[in-house]
């Protein structure tokens, strides 16, 4: 089996007991999207929950560099084998980059490693108060296992 058992020290993909893990060190929305926030800029993907509901992600759909954003609103749309689904916006603001590049060629990322190099976009945040509005990672847990 690809990429080793569990605390053997060894790297892989993500194992299908893995995908349950949510750090600690992110916000997250109740439409599984995560955010990273490093000064003024937030750094947006999906969960591995939702990218495991998904299954495989064979395409992703991101905004323009310079687009405005709203929380709550649709910003792209993920595929997979499964469904195509809304990417719904956290916070209020302007997409500075996006992952495009390594997504268009990789969608798998966003299943693989989605809180590393499965990232969708950068958005400089125009609102910081809204991440007190988006869920810590217990608040996050608690939704996921009552779904």
């Amino acid at each position: 089996m690809p990429g080793g058992a569990p605390g053997d020290g060894t790297a892989g993909p993500l194992q299908e007991d893995d995908v349950t893990m949510v750090p600690t060190d992110l916000r997250y929305t109740t439409e599984h999207e995560w955010v990273r926030v490093d000064g003024d800029v937030a750094t947006v993907g999906i969960t591995a929950h939702a990218a495991d509901q998904l299954g495989d992600i064979v395409f992703v759909d991101l905004p323009e560099i310079g687009r405005s954003i709203k929380q709550a609103a649709t910003f792209g749309v993920v595929e997979s084998v499964k469904a195509v689904s809304d990417l719904f916006a956290p916070l209020d603001g302007e997409v500075i980059e996006t992952n495009d590049a390594s997504l268009r060629g990789s969608p798998e990322l966003v299943n693989s490693d989605p809180y590393g190099a499965g990232w969708m976009l950068k958005v400089r945040v125009t609102h910081p108060a809204q991440l007190d509005a988006l869920l810590d990672a217990a608040a996050y847990e608690t939704l996921i296992a009552e779904e």
